[in-house]
C-alpha cells in the first residue's frame, strides 16, 4: 500500500515574515515541507522569515505564492481549516486524531489551512474547506500563535508518519531460540554446580522462572554472546600473578 502524501501547510494572508518563518520550523520539525502562502501581506519573499526559521530554509525555498484560497487548493482532495467552531458554517468538525487519521487514509493530496495571526480564517476561506479542525483549548484562553497552531496539528500527523528513526538495538533481529537456550543451560549448569537448586522439589519450578526472566528482553544474538562470556569469567576468573619488583 503507497503512503499518502504529507499534507500541504497553506498560510492565508500571514502578516509577518518571523511568523512565516516559524512556521516553516514548525514544519520541518515534523517533516511536512511543502507550504503555500495566499496574498502574504508583505509579499514574498520575505527577509524576515529566513532567521526565524531557524535553519528549515528548504520550506522557505520551496514556498508558493497564490492570490486566493481556491488556486492554493486546487490540486487537493480534502481541506481542514483550522479554526474555532463556526456557528454559521454547516462544515464538519474534525479533531487533530481525526484529522490525521483522515490525511493517512488518503491517497490524495490533503491541505491544512491557517488564517491571519489576528483574526483566524474568514468565513469564506472555511466553506471552501471539507472540514474544520479545532484543537481543544481552554475556553477562557484560547489565544495560539501561527507557528504553534502549525506545532500542534503537524505533530498529530507524524504521530502515524514513521519519522523517528530506529537505533541500532532496534535494528539488532531477536536471536534464536536455540542460542537463547545455550545462555539458560549454561546459566543453570553453574547453578547447579554451586547447588543453588534446593530443595529438589522446587528444582523445575526454579528452571521455569529462570527461563521466564531470560526470554522476556528478546537478546540479541550480540548480547546472548556478551552473556555467556561474563558468565564464564564468572565461573572461571583468571587467576592473577603477584610479581615484585626486583
Amino acid at each position: 500500500m503507497t503512503a499518502a502524501p504529507p499534507p500541504v501547510i497553506i498560510l492565508v494572508q500571514p502578516q509577518l515574515g518571523q511568523n512565516i518563518g516559524k512556521a516553516a520550523r514548525a514544519m520541518l520539525n515534523f517533516g511536512l515541507t511543502e507550504m503555500r502562502l495566499v496574498a502574504p501581506r508583505d509579499g514574498w519573499p520575505n527577509p524576515d522569515s529566513g532567521p526565524a526559521a531557524s535553519g528549515a530554509d528548504i520550506v522557505l525555498e520551496r514556498a508558493q505564492v497564490f492570490s486566493s484560497v481556491a488556486e492554493a487548493i486546487a490540486d487537493c482532495s480534502q481541506v481542514f481549516a483550522s479554526t474555532v467552531r463556526k456557528r454559521d458554517v454547516m462544515t464538519p468538525v474534525v479533531g487533530p486524531v481525526e484529522m490525521a487519521s483522515a490525511i493517512h487514509a488518503s491517497p490524495a493530496r490533503s491541505a491544512i489551512l491557517f488564517g491571519p495571526e489576528r483574526s483566524g480564517l474568514a468565513t469564506e476561506d472555511v466553506v471552501q474547506a471539507s472540514h474544520i479542525v479545532t484543537v481543544p483549548i481552554n475556553p477562557v484562553f484560547g489565544s495560539l500563535n501561527l507557528a504553534q497552531a502549525v506545532i500542534l496539528l503537524a505533530y498529530e500527523w507524524s504521530r502515524s508518519a514513521s519519522l523517528v528513526q530506529p537505533t541500532a538495538f532496534e535494528l539488532e533481529p531477536r536471536a534464536p531460540q536455540a542460542e537463547l537456550d545455550g545462555l539458560i543451560g549454561q546459566l543453570e549448569g553453574h547453578l547447579d554446580a554451586v547447588g543453588y537448586f534446593h530443595p529438589p522439589e522446587r528444582t523445575q519450578a526454579t528452571r521455569n522462572t529462570i527461563r521466564t526472566i531470560l526470554t522476556k528482553p528478546g537478546w540479541s544474538s550480540r548480547e546472548l554472546k556478551a552473556m555467556r562470556g561474563m558468565l564464564r569469567a564468572i565461573a572461571q576468573p583468571r587467576v592473577r600473578s603477584n610479581t615484585s619488583n626486583s
